[in-house]
């Protein structure tokens, strides 16, 4: 990759490139308050809530160190304590593609993002495939709590209760959706959904717990009509908004190699800011901090 690649990301002409706005002390990083602006951002709140707070989740699910790269620092700002986060690369970028793609800024950062990893644009096309994984760890987290509330409250086979959500949702059992969309044995229906259908479930499933817990029901029976019940609410609920029936929606790429692909393009920003040369001075905690302030 050459300087000039680098140098092609500039969010507004007359300011500094992301490149020149990294800084530098013991690894290379970058403020998530910079980051907000160059985004397009203007509430910190809304913005860590948003997009940081999503990649954060991205980075859990693929079980790399989230404090390696999101670090949580206080900085000095015009007199002012604020709370911010010092930035690996591989965290801007999944920051960036958990963004607005409304944002002129967002969507050219994407495409800068993808313009500089190799092994993304070998294996994923689209920031959807970030948002995927994203969604993907929700739901894990989300059916395990629904699990223990299920059980608590009486569910004593937990595999017919989650399959009349399933028949809700799709008209069909869990076997039967797993043959129509060609999923392999042994492996989670979940793994192959796209963006759409996990929001789906997720929705499901959040909505199944707050109907166990608010109408305070017990028993394996009650509690698979209520499973069956709100799935078919969600079902009736995408077929007036948007005309689609979940079994209809494709499948997507295998989420692991999505995953090995996200895992290869940390590596890749690694390497780029590997220092060029081995006795390449580092700057100073102290230095840094008098740097940026």
């Amino acid at each position: 990759m050459t300087d000039t690649s680098i140098d092609y990301f500039h969010f507004e002409k007359d300011k500094e490139s992301f490149e020149d706005l990294g800084r530098q002390n013991g690894f290379r990083y970058w403020y998530a308050r910079d980051l907000m602006k160059m985004l397009g951002y203007n509430d910190y709140t809304v913005f860590k809530k948003g997009p940081i707070n999503k990649a954060i989740t991205v980075c859990s699910t693929l079980d790399i160190d989230v404090s390696v790269n999101f670090e949580q620092v206080t900085r000095d700002l015009d007199g002012i304590k604020q709370n911010d986060y010092r930035l690996s690369k591989f965290a801007c970028y999944l920051v960036a593609m958990n963004g607005d793609v409304k944002k002129k800024e967002v969507a050219l950062a994407q495409a800068y993002f993808i313009t500089v990893t190799e092994a993304f644009k070998r294996y994923v096309n689209e920031a959807q495939q970030v948002e995927r994984i994203a969604i993907r760890g929700e739901v894990s987290e989300r059916e395990k709590s629904l699990s223990s509330v299920a059980n608590n409250a009486g569910v004593e086979n937990y595999a017919f209760f989650q399959n009349q959500g399933y028949l809700g949702l799709y008209n069909m059992s869990i076997n039967q959706l797993r043959d129509r969309k060609g999923i392999p044995n042994g492996r989670s229906l979940l793994d192959f959904m796209g963006k759409e259908e996990l929001a789906a479930n997720l929705f499901r499933i959040t909505q199944t717990e707050a109907k166990i817990r608010n109408e305070g029901l017990k028993g394996q029976k009650k509690l698979e009509d209520a499973a069956f019940s709100v799935g078919r609410q969600v079902r009736k609920t995408m077929e007036e908004i948007s005309g689609t029936r979940p079994e209809n929606l494709p499948i997507e790429q295998d989420i692991n190699t999505v995953k090995s692909a996200i895992k290869s393009t940390q590596k890749e920003f690694l390497k780029l800011d590997k220092p060029k040369k081995k006795n390449e001075e580092l700057l100073l905690p102290f230095e840094d901090s008098q740097k940026n302030t």
